[in-house]
């Protein structure tokens, strides 16, 4: 039997993964205490369905920035798709498409954004674009490059203004090939970012009139700032533990940063998506959407393409399943008396 669920593909990704990229993909900062507790929160939250309501249908279907997507799970931008598979992110981008969803493809992509977009094409797949600041200069050229090639939002990444300790990283003494840096002329690289503030986003919107997502957003206070600059949405992420470690879950701030931003903008969440019921957890604090990220990479390295066109359909299946049993059959049903937390959280 193949894989039924994502803890399966995460144990066979990690058998055709070279051991130092899959410290890379699988590690997160210093102790990986948020690491660990972006699972471990989802697992303190319990479920409370409601009976004798009509379930024979669930729609999971939903509308992100004006575009239908066929469920409410896109891709996360990560980097370095080709150490999981040949293809990179140009399997990944035609999966999204066959799955109906959005990929967000990284700045440390791969394959260069305009092969990735050509690779969606194929698919009529959506794809957002993931910005790193390393300069001003690099940086405009890459939106104008992702604007040309079809991109329909830009993603600031907020979270790193310098790169968290990685120290799976250090002990393989890790590194990137340069090959494997696509969207960045080699004399161009740089291991420093720009130092983003709130008036960087002024910059970024004078370079585009598409929607443009910060991603990193942890605290209500932020999250005010974000919508007072004018952002079209905010992901709720800390950069699946590989950032400042002993931050909370983002799952355990979800509810905190939606209140803040009182219906101004969307807010979706990444981080320790496994299950469908995970899904639905964070739909039900007020995601409009979650985002996963390691687990294409899990589905990438098994079987491709496929692999990840499957593992979107087993969240798809899940979720959908979840719906039916806890008495919810549409996504706007969704709300917080589903939830129980345990006393001590939320």
């Amino acid at each position: 039997m193949g894989p039924i669920n994502l803890s399966d593909y995460e144990r066979l990704a990690k058998e055709r993964i070279e051991p130092e990229a899959w410290d890379y993909y699988a590690g997160g900062s210093e102790d990986e205490v948020t690491l660990r507790e972006n699972r471990a929160a989802f697992e303190r939250i319990q479920l409370r369905p409601r009976m004798l309501v009509n379930v024979s249908t669930c729609e999971v279907q939903t509308e992100i920035l004006c575009d239908q997507i066929n469920l409410p799970v896109m891709i996360a931008p990560t980097a370095l798709h080709m150490l999981a598979h040949t293809e990179g992110e140009c399997a990944t981008a035609r999966a999204a498409g066959r799955a109906g969803t959005i990929m967000v493809a990284s700045t440390t992509s791969t394959r260069t954004l305009e092969e990735i977009a050509a690779a969606g094409q194929e698919t009529n797949a959506r794809l957002w674009f993931q910005l790193y600041v390393h300069t001003y200069k690099q940086a405009e050229q890459l939106v104008q490059r992702a604007i040309a090639a079809g991109y329909r939002a830009i993603v600031l990444t907020i979270d790193a203004p310098r790169l968290g300790t990685r120290e799976r990283d250090l002990r393989n003494q890790f590194r990137i090939p340069d090959k494997n840096i696509a969207n960045i002329p080699e004399e161009e690289r740089a291991d420093t970012f720009v130092s983003l503030t709130w008036e960087s986003l002024t910059w970024l919107r004078s370079l585009t009139t598409l929607p443009i997502l910060v991603k990193g957003v942890m605290t209500a206070e932020d999250a005010i700032l974000a919508t007072a600059a004018g952002v079209d949405g905010i992901i709720v992420s800390n950069h699946g533990g590989r950032q400042l470690d002993g931050v909370p879950a983002t799952i355990e701030v979800l509810a905190e940063v939606v209140e803040a931003v009182s219906g101004q903008c969307d807010v979706y969440l990444d981080g320790g998506i496994r299950r469908g019921t995970d899904v639905l957890k964070a739909l039900a604090l007020g995601a409009k959407a979650v985002f996963i990220g390691r687990p294409v990479l899990w589905g990438l390295a098994v079987n491709g393409e496929e692999g990840v066109l499957d593992v979107l359909e087993i969240l798809r299946r899940e979720l959908e399943h979840a719906m039916a049993l806890s008495g919810h059959p549409t996504l706007a049903s969704l709300n917080r008396s589903l939830l129980r937390f345990p006393r001590h959280s939320f």
